[in-house]
């Protein structure tokens, strides 16, 4: 009897297993892919565009108000810098989310 009950167990995990393999394999992409989808949805949207001017145009307003027209010069420059960084940071969060669940967890 003990024996009948560990194959019947048996079997329902090795099913169980097989059924959900589909599922979670779907989610996950490879790094390539993960890469090249992101890259493509922010070419779209002008992502990087958006991340740099919004630097330079804050950077530009601050530098303005603290050290005049050279300072808002010095800042866009600045800011510009910054929403580099901003963008590098966001793409690379998206492409870990792209891997981990198959696209950007917002």
């Amino acid at each position: 009897m003990n024996r009948i009950n560990l194959a019947r167990l048996s079997a329902s995990f090795l099913i169980a297993a097989i059924l959900a393999f589909p599922i979670a394999s779907r989610a996950q992409e490879s790094h390539q892919d993960a890469v090249a989808q992101t890259r493509a949805h922010d070419h779209r949207h002008h992502t990087k565009a958006k991340f740099v001017g919004t630097g330079a145009v804050g950077g530009a307003l601050v530098g303005a108000k603290v050290g005049g027209p050279v300072g808002a010069v010095a800042g866009a420059g600045i800011g510009a810098g910054a929403g580099l960084v901003a963008n590098h940071a966001h793409r690379r969060h998206e492409i870990h989310q792209r891997e981990k669940y198959g696209s950007p967890q917002q």
